[in-house]
C-alpha cells in the first residue's frame, strides 16, 4: 500500500488534491475503490472491521475513504487507505459545492464504492454519477449493483448489518473492530496505575443518555477506596460534568480536553476497566481491547449499537430505562465482578 495522502485542496465542497482526484488516461489501470463513512464516532469505530475486510478483499487496489474532518487521524491510523478525502457535506442550496463533489466522484474513476454510511446523503452521492457510467456500488442506493436489501437491516446491530452488506458484495470475512493507539507515558498525564478510565459525557442534545454526574462522583470515590485511580476523559463541552466528579473525588485525574481519539485508545488499553455512558469514546475503549461497562438508557438500544469488544465477554451492558434510577451500588456490583474485588 502506498503512503497515505490527505487530499487538501481549496475546493469548497470537499478537500481534494489539485487534480480533483482525476486519474490520467495514460496511467496503468489499478483497481480503484471508494469507501464512504462520514460519521459519527461510534459508527466509525464499528466500521474498522469492515474497513479491514475491504482492504483484505482488494489488497492491490488504491482505496480512498471519504469521511469528515474529525475522523482523519483515525482513518490514517487504521492503515487501510491510500488516500483520505474530507467531505464538507454540501447542501442542495449550494450548487457550486455539490458540483465540486460530483467532479470528485466522477473523476475518481472508481471501480467500486462501498457505502458504509448508507444514509440519505450517501445515497444521493450515487445519483451524482448521472448521466455517466456508474461504478459498482454496495449500499442501499436505488438501482445500485450490490444492494443490501434485507428489509430488517434497521433492526440489526451496526456490525452485523455492515457484515451482511459486505457479504452480499462478495466479502465474507469481516473481523471485529480493532484500534491501537500510540505508546504513551502515563506520567505525562499524572496517572498512577492501576486506573479505571471513566467517560461520563455524551451527546449534549441527548442528556437522557447520561448517568448523573453525582453518581459518577460517588462511583469514583468508591473506586479510589479500592486504590484504583479514576481517570476522567471528555471535552471542554463536558467541563461541568468533569468538574463535579473531580470535586467529589480529589483522587481522580481530570484529563478534560487533553486526549484525542488515539490517546483514548492508548489509555483504555492500559486501564484495568473502562466505564461510561453510551458514547463514542466507549466504542474506542472496547475496540482497544479494554474490559468495559457501558450504561444505556431507553434513549438507545444496545442490540443495535453497543460497543463490541475483542472477546465475547469484554463488554458488559447495564441498562436502566431512566439512568437517574440507576444506583451506584448496581454499577459497583458489576465492577467488583469484573475486577474480582472483595470488600
Amino acid at each position: 500500500m502506498t503512503d497515505q495522502k490527505i487530499e487538501t485542496g481549496q475546493d469548497p465542497a470537499i478537500s481534494l488534491a489539485a487534480d480533483d482526484g482525476a486519474v490520467s488516461a495514460q496511467e496503468p489501470h489499478r483497481e480503484r475503490i471508494l469507501v464512504i463513512k462520514l460519521s459519527a464516532l461510534g459508527d466509525v469505530i464499528l466500521a474498522l472491521g469492515p474497513f479491514a475486510a475491504i482492504r483484505a478483499a482488494h489488497p492491490d487496489a488504491h482505496i480512498t475513504v471519504l469521511t469528515t474532518r474529525p475522523y482523519v487521524d483515525l482513518m490514517k491510523a487504521s492503515g487501510h487507505f491510500d488516500s483520505i478525502a474530507i467531505d464538507r457535506r454540501p447542501k442542495l442550496s449550494q450548487p457550486r459545492e455539490v458540483l465540486a463533489l460530483r467532479r470528485f466522484l466522477r473523476n475518481g474513476r472508481f471501480d467500486r464504492v462501498y457505502d458504509l454510511q448508507t444514509s440519505d446523503r450517501s445515497g444521493f452521492y450515487y445519483k451524482l454519477f448521472w448521466p455517466g457510467p456508474k461504478p459498482e456500488w454496495s449500499g442501499i442506493a436505488r438501482g445500485c449493483s450490490h444492494p443490501h436489501a434485507n428489509p430488517h437491516r434497521d433492526s440489526m446491530h451496526s456490525i452485523d448489518r455492515m457484515a451482511e452488506q459486505l457479504h452480499d458484495a462478495g466479502i465474507s470475512d469481516v473481523p471485529l473492530p480493532y484500534i491501537q493507539g500510540p505508546d504513551i507515558d502515563l506520567e505525562r498525564f499524572g496517572i498512577r496505575s492501576p486506573f479505571v478510565l471513566i467517560c461520563p459525557g455524551g451527546a449534549p442534545h441527548r442528556p437522557a443518555k447520561r448517568w448523573p454526574a453525582e453518581r459518577f462522583g460517588l462511583l469514583a470515590k468508591k473506586l479510589a477506596d479500592y486504590r484504583l485511580t479514576p481517570v476522567l476523559i471528555g471535552t471542554d463541552k463536558e467541563g461541568d460534568v468533569l468538574k463535579k466528579i473531580d470535586q467529589m473525588c480529589p483522587k481522580a485525574r481530570n484529563l478534560m480536553g487533553r486526549t484525542d481519539f488515539l490517546e483514548i485508545a492508548s489509555l483504555a488499553a492500559r486501564s484495568v476497566l473502562t466505564i461510561g455512558n453510551d458514547t463514542g469514546p466507549m466504542h474506542i475503549a472496547a475496540a482497544a481491547g479494554a474490559p468495559s461497562i457501558v450504561l444505556f438508557s431507553r434513549e438507545s438500544d444496545p442490540k443495535l449499537s453497543a460497543p463490541r469488544g475483542l472477546s465475547k465477554d469484554a463488554v458488559s451492558i447495564i441498562r436502566e430505562s431512566d439512568l437517574r434510577q440507576l444506583t451506584v451500588n448496581r454499577v459497583m456490583d458489576e465492577v467488583r465482578h469484573r475486577l474480582d474485588l472483595t470488600d
